[in-house]
């Protein structure tokens, strides 16, 4: 985007035409973290949602930082956040070692902000998770979280660094926050929580190797939490689709339970649906999408249904990667996904469910390019209410 102007005049021309927006700044999106290598400076897509769930790339900000084109693919590379009167995007910079923050409204960068003088991700990433008031960046390199403090304009302001480390030494992989506690996984099999009452993250005690790592096949990565932050989810890296839930309720992580829910490779990237009825999969080194029944009530996972084979698998791409989805309500009614090429694209998978049965198929427009990433992996839904 060279001409501000032009952006937002195309916008306003965008609203009027979509159902999904009634003012440039309540416009849909799904926004990618293009994690480009040096000396290209890395950018964040914005594709439009259109009527049917349909993108559209509109256009592309540079974040005046590098990333990696790769790292752990359970880590959330990028994160929204709807204030009401401001949309911003954060996206971590591995290469740069810093998290960028962009006004959705503006289409400019707020501010850039740094953790420690040894924080690092630039072996396997910065994951990020967030709540109004906080940041979190796990600096994959040195295994420090880092915490920052959510200033007004997208800004970020370093606030302080916790060491931690997996019961056999693994590396941070991925992290959710809900309400005071953040979840994070590790590369060895370990999970643990912290309360994060106060900000900066406090261990609750409870690290723990999950189930499934400790039959040795299968180490959570992608971590999902029911609204009611009951149940925290664990999507796998294993050679099948293997699910893992610890019930969350007392405070603490409490021993997972397994769930297999199909063959396509591993589950490392998983999201609840807004309705909490299916539990979305992308099978990241395979080239289906699963999605699993949920029971909300009792955190019981089912089968449910797999996608074809992704168009373009092996040719145009190689992973799959992180999922968005198109609406706020129901089960989102449209799945997209991250897939990493060179350059890479976004899968788009149309969902029906309905009386103990779903389906997954994609749209016939699918997949759309991302020309601005030579390896996909971070993407998120910008749906303000």
């Amino acid at each position: 985007m060279t001409k501000l102007s032009s952006l937002i005049l195309a916008l306003v021309g965008i609203c009027l035409a979509s159902g999904y927006a009634v003012g440039a700044e309540k416009t849909h999106y799904v926004v990618t973290n293009d994690d480009t290598i040096p000396p290209k400076v890395s950018t964040v897509s914005f594709y439009t949602i259109g009527t049917g769930g349909n993108l559209t790339l509109e256009g592309a900000v540079k974040t005046g930082s590098y990333g990696i084109a790769g790292g752990y693919f359970g880590e959330d590379r990028v994160q929204v956040l709807d204030s009401g009167k401001t949309g911003c995007v954060y996206v971590s910079n591995a290469s740069s070692s810093n998290i960028v923050g962009i006004d959705v409204q503006t289409m400019t960068v707020g501010g850039s902000a740094l953790g420690s003088g040894d924080d690092s991700g630039y072996t396997n990433g910065i994951g990020l998770a967030m709540d109004p008031q906080y940041l979190y960046a796990s600096f994959t390199d040195v295994n420090t979280i880092g915490t920052f403090v959510v200033e007004p304009g997208c800004k970020l302001r370093f606030h302080g660094d916790l060491k931690v480390d997996g019961l056999d030494g693994g590396k941070l992989d991925a992290m959710m926050v809900h309400g005071d506690m953040l979840i994070a996984t590790y590369t060895d099999g370990s999970i643990e929580s912290f309360n994060i009452a106060a900000g900066k993250p406090v261990p609750n005690g409870d690290e723990q190797k999950s189930t499934g790592s400790r039959a040795g096949n299968a180490y959570p990565s992608g971590i999902s939490i029911s609204q009611d932050g009951r149940y925290a989810i664990f999507g796998d890296t294993a050679t099948s689709t293997i699910v893992e839930v610890s019930d969350i309720s007392s405070g603490k992580l409490t021993a997972t339970l397994v769930y297999h829910l199909g063959n396509a490779i591993s589950a490392s990237n998983i999201l609840l649906s807004p309705d909490e009825s299916l539990l979305y999969i992308s099978n990241t080194q395979g080239d289906r999408i699963t999605a699993a029944f949920f029971d909300a009530t009792t955190g019981v996972l089912s089968k449910g249904c797999t996608s074809g084979s992704l168009k373009g698998y092996s040719k145009d791409w190689s992973y799959l990667g992180a999922l968005a989805l198109a609406e706020t309500t129901g089960t989102g009614r449209t799945v997209y996904v991250a897939e990493y090429g060179a350059p890479s694209s976004i899968g788009e998978i149309k969902v029906t469910s309905g009386s103990g049965t779903c389906t997954l198929k994609e749209t016939f427009r699918s997949p759309v390019a991302d020309p601005n990433s030579q390896g996909l992996l971070s993407i998120g839904s910008f749906l303000p209410h």
